[in-house]
């Protein structure tokens, strides 16, 4: 086997810009977000508010190209906001990477009149959208999807449940993941535009989950909801590949919110540890302590650095899958293990609700889990790895 060679992409955009839009999302990030994510936290309340600001913002389409009205940045400039974002609170971040993901497939694969009828309103924030791929059968394994789309004459008619799906409760417009021809398998998949207010579109609970409880989840139904010829995303049976096609950005969207979160329990457990005195000295002065931060210093920048990788080999439009597995995986398992050493630091306040550190453990775990498990990215990592 050949081994890859090892480089680092040089960033496409000047360094001064790049500080300003880290800076501009970090500002929202510290007067919006961050004061309101305990509340947003308890209550479990979309926060429409804070995402038109952010759409005025821009922070909504950071790739998309400005001429369909996004802010036409690249994805290191993409991973910078996440990561900020987050750093204030990661269901915040995390509608940010939905918009970024459905602004993708709209602006890449979307019809003229799919971008005109569409686009504009999603990244205005005046029209929530969902991805609606997983289904009882079908998470990991994306190819157990059963949800149909069958041809009547004069489009289709849709049938099937999906479910954990983000915005769920509240999504005005679905992008939903369908069998178009079951004998094909993966070939045999397209990708519909939904109106979820149509007939024959019914919504599950929302779901109450451990973190990022801001972040709408739940199920939606589809009753032989009938749908136009022009409801149809890019071609015929292509829709496996074009959402797959997305993820290699998702993984660095989830990549840099882990950054985020991991971030904000070292900054909170640094705070604390200069500032709370046991045995007449502050606990910042006990080596058993300093080590820990130490690890949490060291893990993160790594993990930043493999985020930032991975978006500018994307930026160069290089082969990314392998550094955005990467990227994905190590960060989130930073995230989980260093706000786990944050609480850690607390002590017992950090056990309790209403420290920021209990709420960035439980905002944590989920990046391991979603846009593709930490363990099937390592599977990706070594398939890609014996790809030589």
């Amino acid at each position: 086997m050949t081994q890859q060679p090892f480089f680092i992409p040089t960033p496409r955009l000047s360094a001064d810009i790049y500080e300003q839009i880290r800076e501009t999302a970090r500002r929202f990030a510290e007067s919006r977000v961050r004061p309101a994510a305990a509340g947003l936290d308890e209550s479990e309340t979309f926060p429409a508010d804070i995402y038109a600001e952010m759409a005025g913002l821009g922070l909504f389409g950071i790739t998309v190209p400005d001429t369909y009205g996004g802010a036409g940045l690249d994805a290191l400039s993409y991973a910078l906001v996440m990561e900020e974002l987050s750093r204030g609170y990661a269901s915040v971040a995390d509608q940010c990477g939905l918009v970024e993901l459905i602004g993708t497939l709209l602006s890449v694969h979307g019809t003229d009149v799919q971008r005109s009828q569409w686009l504009g309103g999603v990244l205005a924030a005046k029209t929530r959208v969902a991805y609606c791929i997983t289904e009882a059968e079908a998470g990991t394994d994306v190819s157990g999807v059963k949800t149909t789309a069958v041809p009547d004459g004069k489009g289709w008619r849709l049938s099937g449940s999906k479910i954990w799906i983000h915005n769920a409760p509240v999504a005005d417009v679905g992008f939903v993941l369908a069998r178009t021809d079951p004998s094909a398998g993966n070939r045999g998949m397209s990708i519909f535009i939904v109106d979820l207010h149509s007939a024959g579109v019914s919504r599950g609970p929302k779901e109450h989950k451990m973190g990022q409880r801001a972040s709408q989840v739940g199920a939606l139904h589809f009753e032989d909801v009938a749908l136009g010829p022009d409801a149809l995303l890019g071609p015929m049976n292509r829709g496996f590949h074009i959402m797959m096609s997305v993820l290699d950005k998702g993984r660095i969207g989830i990549g840099a919110l882990a950054v985020g979160i991991a971030q904000a329990g070292l900054e909170a457990a640094v705070d604390y540890a200069k500032t709370r005195k046991q045995f007449g000295k502050t606990i910042a002065e006990n080596q058993g302590l300093q080590w820990l931060m130490a690890d949490m210093q060291k893990d993160i920048t790594a993990a930043r650095a493999l985020v930032h990788r991975a978006a500018m080999t994307m930026d160069h439009n290089l082969s990314a899958t392998m550094d955005c597995s990467m990227a994905k995986c190590f960060a989130g398992d930073a995230a989980v293990q260093h706000t786990a050493n944050a609480v850690q630091i607390f002590g017992g306040s950090g056990y309790i609700r209403g420290f920021e550190v209990e709420r960035l453990y439980r905002d944590a775990k989920i990046t391991q889990i979603y846009e593709g498990t930490n363990q099937i990215q390592r599977t990706i990592i070594a398939r890609e790895l014996l790809k030589g």
